[in-house]
């Protein structure tokens, strides 16, 4: 059984006991959704996603890319591997640098499943 979680994203397919899976466990989703692109996913559970946004110069009154790292809990339904275009969503504190969850893969490459 998938539980709504409250944001409008496809579930996954495959099925898990995760206890910490937005989608089969308990944990909540609350504040900020941001999407990235996954630079490593070598630690147990956990992903590196980075993001790329605009910051604006008021002197030049114009804008420069920046970029920042998130650290992101894989649930145990989600496969995802190196440069994969993901969504991320605020959950409660997991660990000391845990503070997101992946909750959707989306292929950027058009490639299928």
């Amino acid at each position: 059984m998938v539980r709504n979680i409250g944001i409008s994203v496809a579930p996954p397919r495959k099925s898990c006991e995760d206890k910490r899976c937005p989608f089969h466990g308990i944990l909540a989703i609350r504040g900020k959704i941001f999407s990235g692109t996954v630079v490593s996913a070598k630690a147990k559970n956990m992903a590196v996603v980075a993001r790329e946004y605009p910051h604006p110069v008021p002197k030049y009154k114009r804008y420069e890319r920046s970029k920042s790292k998130l650290h992101a809990y894989i649930p145990g339904c989600i496969d995802i591997g190196e440069g994969l275009e993901v969504k991320i969503a605020e959950c409660r504190p997991l660990s000391k640098t845990v503070s997101f969850v992946i909750i959707e893969v989306s292929n950027k490459d058009g490639s299928k499943d």
